[in-house]
């Protein structure tokens, strides 16, 4: 069916400042409708409507900020093993169901809190503008400041006060959630790298009988390895503790020992040393009597214990610490104090 016979009265009007559509003719049988007249929301004409949807969007920001403490809350009070039921999920971890929650909802919130800004108290009258070059004329950035300035105007968040500082508020907090999860990512260094269970007056015990050491259980050109009074093996931190507080306990002749401080850190010639390479902290193991050297089987790092514990060979960095020790009045061997050092490979906080 062409345009000519479709009955005038229904074909498209033509178009007035009013937003009313063009008339079509025969060189255009499809003229542009144009905009519908624009319709004014209960908002625009009503104080009062204006008031409530303020409110509304108010709440919906303050909710999120409150999910966000909530978030932050849930994270530091509940624990990561506890396993809650509820229906219809089952049992599932509690934390990570209130995470989820709180996480959301504070999502959530703000983007309804926009929307429903934007649907009632936003301008939503439809514009119609010319298409522009790419390169902006000096005239067009005046307009484009201009508009921007409208649009800020007409969004009212200069005079919508409560709305702009509950979005504000909300829009600080949520990024908080971010700064708790990086928290997640593993524990604080602190200075736990520093330092060991090695106290003063702390005993050292056999690592083959679990018995208190002394002087006369450890035999010239022996190697025995020690650890610290009370660290047992079923204990949790077992593993973490020992691989920092091993220890390996050689006896020298006196006369043998070159270092001054490693003469007065021992006792009647039996020096104490770290068990764990200064390379990449493999156990070391080795021990050549004549010698008095300690080798690493990892890659083959060389220690001289007659001499500081000094590298002499292979890629560790820096000497073996040395754990001053010596007799309680019982007559077993004690420490004096920690390590006076960080144990095991250079890291960052060593310095």
């Amino acid at each position: 069916m062409s345009s000519q016979d479709i009955p005038e009265e229904n074909l498209p009007a033509e178009q007035d400042e009013h937003g009313a559509v063009a008339l079509a003719d025969e060189k255009d049988p499809f003229a542009d409708p144009g905009l519908p007249p624009h319709e004014h929301r209960i908002q625009d004409i009503d104080e009062r409507a204006a008031r409530r949807s303020e409110r509304a969007v108010a709440f919906l920001f303050t909710l999120s900020m409150l999910a966000t403490v909530g978030f932050i809350a849930s994270f530091v009070t509940i624990p990561a093993d506890k396993i809650v039921y509820i229906f219809p999920l089952g049992h599932i971890s509690g934390l990570n169901f209130a995470l989820g929650m709180t996480l959301g909802l504070a999502l959530f919130a703000i983007g309804a809190g926009a929307v429903h800004w934007a649907r009632t108290l936003m301008s939503d009258e439809e514009m119609i503008d010319e298409r522009h070059a790419i390169a902006a004329e000096p005239e067009v950035r005046a307009k484009v400041h201009a508009d921007f300035k409208q649009g800020a105007k007409e969004s009212a968040i200069g005079r919508r006060k409560l709305i702009r500082n509950t979005m504000l508020g909300a829009l600080t907090l949520f990024p908080l959630s971010a700064v708790v999860l990086l928290r997640d990512l593993g524990p604080l260094p602190e200075d736990k790298l520093r330092h060991t269970m090695w106290r003063k007056g702390m005993q050292l015990v056999n690592m083959n009988t679990n018995e208190p050491l002394r002087p006369s259980d450890v035999a010239v050109g022996s190697l025995t390895f020690a650890k610290p009074e009370g660290l047992e093996e079923d204990d949790h931190e077992f593993q973490n503790e020992i691989a920092k507080a091993a220890l390996m306990i050689v006896r020298l002749q006196p006369d043998n020992i070159k270092d001054k401080r490693e003469l007065e850190w021992s006792h009647e010639g039996i020096v104490a040393y770290s068990k764990i390479c200064t390379h990449v902290g493999c156990p070391i193991s080795l021990y050549e009597q004549q010698t008095h050297h300690v080798l690493c089987p990892c890659h083959q790092s060389t220690f001289d214990l007659s001499d500081g514990a000094r590298v002499i060979f292979g890629p560790a960095g820096h000497a073996l610490p040395q754990l001053r020790i010596g007799v309680n009045d019982e007559g077993y061997l004690e420490a004096l104090s920690d390590f006076e050092e960080p144990v095991g490979p250079s890291f960052w906080e060593r310095g």
